[in-house]
């Protein structure tokens, strides 16, 4: 362990810069990935805000609402086939949380 206040070497700080271009690199993601349409994100987050399908938290989109359809709860069928035809976008896959406020 370095003491307090002591500044890193010039070869930690390299390390420290490999790790984190190496961080966007292994974004899901693919650049070339268009954003998703706006009115699906919209329809996910109203998805994300119904309490009535419970929790999201840990688990994908699809996993809460397969798992809201096994309780008998009837989330809507649109929810799923979206989340289907973009499965391979994690915009779309996962829930993203930012300051814990939820969008």
């Amino acid at each position: 362990a370095e003491p307090p206040g002591r500044l890193k070497d010039r070869k930690d700080k390299d390390k420290d810069q490999d790790k984190a271009q190496l961080k966007v690199r292994e974004c899901p993601r693919a650049p070339s990935q268009p954003p998703p349409d706006p009115a699906l994100m919209e329809m996910l987050r109203r998805f994300d805000l119904s309490w009535e399908y419970g929790p999201c938290s840990g688990i994908t989109r699809l996993q809460r609402w397969e798992r809201a359809q096994e309780l008998g709860l009837s989330p809507p069928a649109p929810i799923r086939d979206a989340l289907l035809e973009h499965r391979d976008n994690p915009d779309v896959t996962y829930r993203w949380v930012w300051d814990g406020l939820g969008w």
